[in-house]
């Protein structure tokens, strides 16, 4: 099985992950893997090197970093053959918390390109045409996103620094929401479409959310005062976030938002400048990914769904 390993140096943070890449070196000569290693050298570069190795006939391909280097491959991965692995090493790590994939680096090697694990399709979404595969938002989420990756310096105390300076700029947004034809006016704080549970960190924002059930949820926050947004803060690490008065979780396959004017979204914490009209939907089990044997995130069924989505494809 040809596999291809695609290193981010610039993830999470970046002098701490330096000795990764020989420890990549190792691992690919040790085990005698028909295998090669391609680290990215900017934005888009973990698409191309995934679409490359998709086109050699690579089976696997192992994303290495964070979210962002997650999308970039899944990009490249949606409707193939090849099944991603994903070492992650970002500095929120929210699709691979929400798979209970291993913290160490050496096991989390060992389950993305070994054998140990099993393959799972999972559900991907897009935004007026842009990938996202844990969660996209607006509002304080994206400006939160924009803050963020604009530091040097990353962990989940420099996002906390940089939530708490994009709550003091804080602006409330009327949209109108179509869910399944039904169009409502919403004052919103923030809006995030979730395909897993969290944004990281162990942040969920989406508690009980699932990656292969062939919804997004949308979660609405209203606006809030500072006392309610200390409740949310800890409710969104205790894991209770959708039993607050001030939070709304809508399901469905798909949604439609107008907002004021054009500005920002992201998607898996990367942002980007959009239209008014935001467009929304869900692509049922378009990726496969490997999983742990006993990830209780992805159902026991959705192995067969992988392996029939593989053999269908031409």
């Amino acid at each position: 099985m040809k596999v291809r390993f695609i290193f981010n140096p610039r993830s999470g943070r970046p002098r701490r992950n330096a000795p990764l890449l020989p420890m990549l070196r190792r691992f690919i000569a040790a085990r005698a893997l028909d295998a090669d290693l391609a680290s990215t050298e900017g934005p888009g570069h973990a698409t191309e090197l995934a679409q490359e190795a998709v086109a050699r006939g690579c089976l696997r391909v192992v994303a290495v970093g964070g979210d962002g280097t997650v999308n970039e491959v899944a990009q490249a991965l949606i409707d193939s053959p090849a099944a991603m692995g994903l070492v992650p090493c970002g500095s929120g790590n929210g699709l691979a918390l929400h798979l209970g994939l291993p913290r160490s680096f050496e096991d989390a090697l060992e389950l993305a390109a070994g054998s140990s694990g099993r393959t799972a399709a999972l559900d991907t979404g897009v935004v007026n045409g842009l990938v996202f595969v844990n969660a996209m938002g607006l509002g304080l989420d994206s400006d939160v996103a924009h803050r963020f990756n604009k530091l040097t310096k990353r962990g989940l105390p420099a996002y906390a620094k940089t939530a708490l300076a994009a709550f003091v700029k804080r602006k409330t947004e009327r949209c109108v929401l179509d869910a399944g034809g039904r169009r409502e006016s919403v004052d919103m704080l923030l809006m995030a479409v979730a395909n897993s549970d969290q944004y990281g960190n162990n942040a969920r924002i989406a508690p009980r959310a699932r990656v292969d059930d062939g919804l997004l949820d949308l979660v609405i926050v209203s606006p809030v005062g500072w006392i309610s947004a200390g409740v949310l803060g800890a409710r969104l690490f205790l894991g209770s976030t959708d039993r607050s008065e001030k939070v709304r979780r809508i399901l469905a396959p798909s949604f439609v938002i107008e907002r004021p004017a054009a500005g920002l979204i992201h998607t898996d914490g990367e942002t980007h400048f959009t239209g008014a009209r935001i467009e929304v939907s869900v692509r049922p089990r378009s990726l496969r990914m490997i999983v742990p044997a006993d990830c209780p995130a992805v159902s026991p069924s959705n192995d067969k769904a992988a392996a029939g989505f593989a053999l269908q494809l031409p």
